[in-house]
């Protein structure tokens, strides 16, 4: 497996009704973009599961996504690539229909759908889907961003940057549309964490401007709450935002996998935050969400 560029579990949690402003005030804190260069390969994986608006949670916001793309052509790198396969449907058509196209176009970077080829084959730890497909991309980032909406879920408790990648890299040509039909979903957990394995996330955006609770990940309730969680260890990232929806690692299993299998830290104490505290996060988003302030890391 390809090693992280950023070899720690630095978090950086920002507050901001403006998403896109959010989001580049949590990189900003990470201070990693300076260490991209003209040799790499930045690949961004964007939450795009269907073709509902963004104000529903569903999917990521076009003018964060542009801001991300922004942020990363300020430092010159080899090429920039928004890539990703919609769970459901042609990830073209939702592109289109949401105003991700006309982002992509106007800043001059590459799409690679992922649904489709050419591929490389790559080996899984997983009971069900030994292998798999993935677009041959794979084999020639250097830099991978999974940029997602924090969402609970039907099956997988909570959505947030492991889940994006390990769900949006696999083809729909191999596994079916919905990806769900063809084994992925059988053993769903075991599933995101042997991508987990093979496929490291370098940078995790996950916005929780709008979240997405009650169920997911198209079905719930959208709440604004002004949140970003950006992290270079996606456990780590990951940890923060299940913190926010009020579960530990242990309550959601491919997290708790993860951790076990060293990916990354989901021990919050071992965790660098900056920005926002916890405490605080937990009760913006809590109030925000259910109208009344909780915070789970409160001594």
């Amino acid at each position: 497996m390809r090693q992280r560029k950023w070899n720690n579990s630095n978090v950086a949690i920002t507050h901001n009704s403006d998403e896109a402003a959010a989001i580049k005030q949590a990189i900003e804190l990470l201070k990693i973009t300076e260490s991209i260069n003209s040799s790499d390969v930045v690949v961004i994986t964007p939450n795009w599961v269907n073709k509902k608006q963004p104000d529903s949670a569903t999917v990521v916001g076009p003018e964060s996504l542009r801001q991300i793309i922004r942020m990363i052509k300020d430092r010159n790198p080899k090429r920039i690539v928004v890539a990703t396969g919609t769970a459901d449907g042609e990830t073209k058509d939702v592109m289109d229909s949401v105003g991700f196209g006309k982002v992509i176009s106007d800043e001059g970077v590459e799409f690679v759908d992922l649904n489709h080829g050419p591929f490389v084959r790559i080996n899984l730890n997983h009971p069900i889907v030994t292998a798999t497909n993935l677009n041959k991309l794979f084999e020639e980032v250097t830099v991978l961003i999974s940029f997602t909406q924090l969402k609970q879920h039907e099956e997988a408790t909570m959505s947030a940057a492991i889940k994006n990648i390990a769900l949006g890299w696999p083809p729909a040509d191999e596994h079916g549309q919905p990806k769900k039909n063809l084994g992925i979903h059988t053993e769903l957990h075991g599933f995101i964490s042997a991508m987990a394995q093979q496929v490291p996330i370098d940078l995790s955006i996950i916005s929780a401007s709008p979240a997405m609770i009650g169920t997911g990940p198209s079905k719930g309730i959208a709440r604004h709450t002004g949140l970003v969680v950006a992290g270079c260890d996606p456990v780590a990232a990951d940890t923060v935002g299940a913190r926010l929806l009020g579960f530990k690692p242990q309550a959601v299993r491919y997290l708790f996998e993860c951790s076990n299998k060293k990916i990354g830290e989901s021990v919050v104490e071992n965790i660098n935050i900056a920005g926002i505290p916890l405490v605080e996060a937990e009760n913006i988003f809590s109030q925000a969400a259910y109208g009344d302030g909780l915070a789970m890391d409160m001594k």
